[in-house]
């Protein structure tokens, strides 16, 4: 098998020929009869008896060509592709047979490559690095939420207050109607927890165990639509109040939860943590800053189909997640009322700064000609196992050395980044608060954009009407049961992270016969990227 011709046929289109030798076709097409000639049959000769001259004549000679160019067409095109000196990002398409018969074969296809990169100003960066420092409020404030945690609630005979857990029977009437889902009994409620809609619990302080009582409420106008912005009534029993009760901070208390004998030992402890998660998070934000100068400092006319497949990628990561928590993605989305596209355009814009920058970092490591040693390999190999809690041989037969390398020599390129910048420390507050700056700057922007154009004329001037799409809400039936007075939430957006983060373990390699699929690898900046 060699390439008869390369190209250039368009922005990032190759059209490839390439031929596939006398011996190598007849080989395949060997093949496909074994593989088929136990199911064959032609008069004169039992099932699975006739030999491959035999069927030809009757069948016609091209009777295996289609079986047999699946066989060869992975590894004609990996060659081709390799001997052009091109990466393709996609599977090739229009696949034309030019010649073919029993002493050959010759094809042609289009391949969409990767783009041609140029990358301004990179060892010149200014970045902000947040300070990494522990206060002594920091330390005490872990201690509190380690105290929250060892937190037991006592039963107390006094009038209830706000912190205490209580439970109660409760039924809500609606102009003296009990209304569906309104009744609960032994409902345990923290009161000031906004668990319930407002008013409700506040109504519940000052009262005692035992006392029965009216709490009248109404409910917000956003509420379920039976139920929105009318006045109810609810028939409430105080069955039990509990307080919340703290352990103390001792060094009982530090050999409960720690493995340190005095808590003066695991308050060292808790800095030393936190000065670490600090100092990754301060590492985190220099290397968030990298990605997106890199990202606007490229320029390339990059193909559409890059940041679909890394959409792919994020919807296959996400749906991932959501199986673990026991849903199936097309559960998920009609649960929450999303469609596939809404899901895919919410992962659009960070798909298309992953792509950026890793087309980035790779320019800069071809720029920069780094050497990536065997030694180096070997490393990356080791930590992959160490990830993913694999062999390193079964590593190996998943992610060839080339991918690595590439793998390597991508963070030898944001390393370079990193050690040319500019970076100086500030405060983290300082820094949360330009970005909070920034982003509500840029959604100004884009709300601006988005507004469309007054229009005018002589005579009149017109104006849009206004519409507004109806909200609807979904509940699950158990929560109808049990929450009627609860506060209505909405469910927050979740974001996949990439497979890399050590969530799933790398998938091996796939082919089939008609296409051939661009290869995938870790990176860490895609990780870092996200």
């Amino acid at each position: 098998m060699s390439l008869k011709s390369s190209e250039k046929i368009d922005t990032n289109l190759y059209e490839l020929v390439i031929d596939v030798d006398g011996e190598t076709w007849n080989k395949a097409i060997n093949e496909a009869f074994q593989k088929q000639r136990k199911n064959i049959t032609i008069p004169g000769f039992r099932k699975g008896k006739a030999t491959r001259g035999m069927v030809e004549r009757y069948y016609g000679e091209g009777v295996f060509y289609e079986d047999a160019f699946e066989i060869i067409y992975p590894d004609a095109v990996e060659a081709a592709v390799n001997e052009a000196g091109i990466e393709i990002v996609d599977n090739p398409f229009d696949v034309d047979f030019k010649e073919v018969g029993k002493d050959g074969l010759t094809f042609s296809l289009k391949a969409t490559v990767k783009p041609e990169v140029e990358i301004g100003d990179y060892k010149s960066l200014e970045l902000k690095k947040p300070i990494a420092e522990v206060t002594d409020e920091d330390v005490a404030a872990e201690l509190a939420t380690q105290q929250e945690r060892g937190a037991r609630f006592v039963e107390v005979d006094r009038e209830a207050k706000l912190d205490d857990l209580t439970v109660i029977d409760f039924e809500g009437f609606v102009d003296d109607v009990a209304f569906e889902g309104g009744k609960g009994e032994g409902y345990e409620l923290t009161l000031g927890s906004g668990q319930f809609i407002p008013g409700f619990e506040d109504q519940i302080v000052g009262h005692k165990v035992g006392e029965e009582f009216d709490v009248n409420v109404k409910f917000p106008e956003d509420y379920v639509e039976e139920l929105a912005a009318k006045d109810a009534v609810f028939k409430v029993k105080l069955n039990a109040i509990k307080e919340k009760q703290l352990p103390e901070l001792d060094d009982d208390f530090a050999m409960d939860v720690s493995e340190y004998d005095t808590l003066d030992e695991y308050k060292e402890h808790i800095k030393e943590d936190l000065a670490k998660t600090k100092a990754d998070a301060a590492d985190a934000e220099v290397d968030s800053q990298i990605f997106e100068k890199l990202a606007g400092l490229i320029k390339a006319e990059i193909p559409e189909v890059m940041f679909e497949h890394e959409v792919d990628n994020a919807v296959q990561d996400f749906g991932y997640q959501i199986q673990a928590q026991g849903l199936d993605l097309q559960t998920y989305l009609a649960y929450t009322g999303m469609t596939e596209e809404a899901l895919r355009d919410s992962f659009r814009e960070r798909a298309e700064n992953q792509v950026k920058v890793r087309l980035a970092l790779e320019k800069i490591a071809e720029l920069e000609n780094f050497d990536v040693t065997d030694e180096d390999v070997d490393a990356q190999y080791n930590k992959l196992a160490e990830q993913y809690e694999m062999d390193v041989e079964t590593i190996k037969s998943i992610l060839p050395a080339e991918d690595i390398k590439k793998d390597v020599s991508t963070t030898k390129a944001l390393d370079a980044v990193k050690a040319t910048a500019k970076i100086t420390e500030v405060d983290a507050n300082e820094l949360i608060a330009e970005s909070v700056a920034e982003k509500v700057e840029e959604a100004a922007e884009k709300a601006e954009e988005k507004k469309p154009a007054k229009k005018t004329t002589a005579k009149k001037t017109t104006t849009a009407k206004k519409t507004t799409a109806k909200k609807t809400t979904t509940k699950k039936a158990d929560d109808a049961e049990k929450k009627p007075a609860a506060k209505k939430t909405t469910a927050k957006k979740t974001t996949a992270k990439k497979a890399d983060d050590g969530e799933k373990k790398p998938a091996a390699k796939k082919t089939t016969a008609k296409k051939t699929t661009a290869k995938k690898t870790t990176k860490k900046a895609d990780d870092k990227a996200e």
